[in-house]
């Protein structure tokens, strides 16, 4: 069973899975925020590796991929940075990025050298179902799940083909739009949860726009996972020590119960 799946066995318990970019605001920041994520209650951790054109994601997020871009972060020494993570945390480490980072590294030598590093998932937010079928062959090769999303706008048949080749989890994004925290999530929510469950057993995980406990909270009692990235790295950035990060971890841990 893979470290994803396992997450999801304990009965009752609803994931906490934080985002970071990888080098921001420096390597020594996601080295240390990793295994504080783990210590305070994340389950799993999504990874971003930076680039250049973030479509999915929002202001904070495209800075902070900007700024890790420019002091020289790149696919190689993201997957060296998770190589020693993986020594510091057994928690699951998931990759998101871009499609044309993957395709210009090469499908099968990315997910060989994602193996190595330790990386148990990819999320490729610009990579349709359509056209996954070579990273799923590569991923599937090196056992590692492949995550796809959907978001609210997804009709019957791209919620069936999602759920049909999705591992691991369901990215669900809460609304059409780019990442980035909010006051208030969709009303609609609820709906949309219950229209993919009809399609799959797969644990659904929510993300975009939850940016407070009371939101986990709520994401927690609909789905079976809440994701947690914009507000990390804003703490990240205005506190160095961490200590932030850590008590609003926590925080989220304790709303979302253990």
């Amino acid at each position: 069973m893979s470290r994803i799946a396992t997450v999801f066995e304990k009965k009752e318990h609803k994931a906490l899975i934080p985002y970071i970019t990888m080098g921001y605001p420096d390597i020594d920041a996601t080295l240390k925020a990793v295994p504080l994520l783990a210590e305070n209650g994340a389950d799993i951790i999504e990874l971003g590796i930076p680039f250049s054109d973030p479509m999915a994601d929002g202001v904070t997020i495209q800075e902070s991929s900007f700024q890790a871009l420019q002091k020289g972060i790149n696919t190689d020494r993201c997957l060296d940075i998770a190589r020693q993570l993986r020594q510091k945390t057994e928690v699951p480490l998931v990759f998101m990025t871009y499609y044309n980072l993957v395709f210009s590294y090469g499908l099968e030598k990315f997910c060989q050298a994602c193996a190595r590093s330790g990386i148990d998932g990819l999320i490729i937010p610009d990579l349709p179902p359509e056209e996954g079928i070579g990273l799923e062959k590569a991923a599937y090769n090196h056992g590692i799940d492949l995550i796809y999303l959907l978001a609210p706008t997804s009709t019957p048949e791209r919620i069936q083909m999602v759920a049909q080749k999705s591992s691991g989890y369901i990215y669900l994004v809460s609304v059409a739009g780019v990442t980035g925290v909010r006051n208030t999530l969709p009303a609609d929510l609820t709906e949309f949860v219950i229209r993919v469950r009809k399609y799959s057993r797969l644990p659904l995980c929510v993300g975009f726009g939850i940016s407070t406990s009371e939101q986990a909270h709520y994401v927690a009692s609909l789905a079976d996972g809440v994701i947690v990235g914009s507000k990390l790295i804003q703490l990240m950035k205005t506190d160095p020590s961490l200590k932030s990060l850590q008590i609003f971890t926590r925080g989220l841990r304790d709303a979302i119960g253990n």
